[in-house]
């Protein structure tokens, strides 16, 4: 007796047409034009959703030239403003926060400041205890708490927005440490009665803390750099980041205030000003500092409540603005940036069936693996590279020290597919879910630690199937050495390094934090 010892690689149709059961024959392969069909359809999404990531580089240099440098004329005298500093469970970072927003350089009699404080924990004595401070050295300073948590960050601003005496809003979130000039060189370009807001470019405290935080300040600098220059300059909507920037308070009030129905407010609202004439002015140049997350499970937290709520945000948003008059070219941006997280799912639905298309690919013959799969699959995903080496290129000099970083940044946002498809998926079936903000610990410096803090964010059971999936992609690259399938290993490591390092490093640190609290209890029995 002979053993095939290639019967395990062999398609289901090849193994099938070594028989004489035509029935057999038939069922297997229609299998097997099911497979490949679903895989290029899916792969031909994801390449469409990377020729978009090309046409918005193409967008950002065609029009360079269009960049906000100077306000039309300066408003004298200058009008009031009110700053919005909504938390939530934010002990470490709070009495920074409200530091750097009194150093603000407004004319104090102009200035006004809410603390809005949703806290349930010592926050809310920090807090206090700080307003209390400035209060008495005669900074305008009030603090806002809410017993309940209606609306979430939404609730916050729109109770604030009732008592708030400022012509302009300023927001700005727990992790933040605004630069003195941040209002002062923003407020001017309000002097044009149509400009509705005003976002600054997020720099990072802590960019080089860790491997994770630089790679976040990578995805952070395109997002800024490449997607809102892009949009914005070429007259395209994009929107407020939640914080970092100031509106007219006259554009929140009349495009319906914010709202709740949705994870991501501040898109939500964004589109509906921009809908309703309002314009939008992004300030790459102004810089407002901000904490990234340290805690990968916090940034999977954070990437999981934007993805939901772009979705949300698409559903609600989308059958308007495409009943609009507005341009189709807004309209055409607007879907793709509204619905650009649909990748997430499509990438798990890519991640399963690369093996078994592999396997029919390559018995098909390697001249269609390179005609037609290998450069569908570039533009699937090397767009990526291109769109952070510019963003990268265009704002720091030492530019080409971020370029080692894009292979990893690559894996680390095929890692994330897990968290944010399950995210995708309940905001396109409508599952509910709490707002679920992003812990803070106050890490500026590398030698600052994190581990034994509280507001850990809670890991679950998906990092189990991101080591599946990554396990799964390491028979994907055995077959391929084994059957010189050489073309596509180096996308096939990038996806199994991308799911092991989100599922390891998340089981990694969660178990570090149930150590740390044992032995911290351990100390205190």
């Amino acid at each position: 007796m002979t053993i095939d010892l290639m019967a395990p690689y062999k398609s289901p149709l090849q193994r099938f047409t070594e028989t004489d059961n035509l029935s057999y024959l038939h069922a297997f392969n229609a299998f097997d034009v099911f497979i490949l069909a679903m895989y290029f359809i899916v792969l031909c999404i994801l390449a469409i959703y990377g020729v978009h990531r090309y046409h918005m580089v193409y967008l950002y240099f065609k029009y360079k030239s269009n960049r906000f440098n100077k306000p039309l004329k300066t408003m004298d005298p200058l009008p009031m403003i009110t700053v919005q500093l909504p938390i939530y469970n934010e002990m470490y970072v709070v009495e920074r926060l409200i530091d750097s927003v009194s150093q603000l350089d407004y004319p104090k009699d102009r200035l006004e400041i809410q603390v809005l404080d949703d806290s349930t924990d010592e926050t809310q004595e920090i807090a206090r205890r700080v307003v209390r401070h400035y209060a008495a050295l005669g900074l305008n300073i009030h603090y806002l708490h809410r017993k309940h948590r209606i609306g979430f960050k939404a609730g916050a601003l729109e109770e604030g927005l009732k008592t708030a005496k400022g012509e302009f809003i300023a927001i700005f979130d727990a992790d933040f440490m605004p630069n003195p000039d941040n209002l002062i060189q923003a407020i001017h370009y309000f002097s044009d009665p149509k400009v509705g807001m005003v976002q600054f470019r997020w720099g990072h405290i802590n960019r080089d803390y860790s491997f994770l935080t630089k790679v976040q300040s990578i995805l952070l600098d395109g997002h800024f750099i490449l997607e809102h220059g892009a949009r914005n300059r070429s007259g395209r909507f994009f929107n407020f980041n939640g914080t970092a920037g100031v509106w007219r308070c006259q554009a929140i009030v009349s495009s319906g205030g914010w709202e709740h129905d949705t994870l991501t407010e501040d898109l939500d609202l964004s589109y509906r000003a921009q809908i309703n004439g309002w314009q939008f002015i992004f300030l790459p140049d102004l810089i407002s500092p901000a904490e990234i997350p340290v805690d990968i499970n916090s940034f999977k937290s954070q990437q999981n409540r934007w993805a939901k709520g772009s979705i949300q945000t698409g559903k609600k948003i989308l059958p308007r603005l495409l009943r609009s008059q507005l341009p189709w070219q807004v309209k055409l941006e607007a879907f793709f940036h509204l619905t650009a997280n649909i990748s997430y799912p499509l990438m798990i639905l890519l991640s399963l069936l690369l093996f078994p298309a592999l396997i029919i690919r390559f018995h098909q013959g390697w001249r269609e693996l390179l005609i037609l799969d290998l450069p569908l699959f570039i533009v699937a995903t090397m767009s990526v590279s291109s769109f952070y080496v510019v963003s990268q290129r265009e704002i720091y000099p030492d530019w080409r020290s971020s370029i080692k970083y894009l292979p990893v940044l690559m894996a680390v946002g095929i890692g994330l597919s897990v968290s944010n498809a399950k995210a995708v998926i309940e905001g396109l079936l409508g599952i509910e879910t709490s707002f679920t903000r992003t812990p803070k610990f106050c890490i500026q410096k590398t030698d600052d630690r994190w581990e034994t803090k509280r507001y850990r964010a809670r890991v679950g059971l998906f990092p189990l199937f991101e080591i599946a999936l990554g396990l799964w992609f390491t028979m994907v690259v055995i077959y391929s050495f084994n059957n010189a399938i050489y073309g596509p290993i180096p996308f096939l490591l990038i996806f199994q390094f991308g799911y092991l390092y989100t599922g390891l490093t998340s089981l990694i640190q969660d178990s570090k934090k149930v150590l740390d609290s044992l032995e911290k209890r351990g100390k205190t029995i």
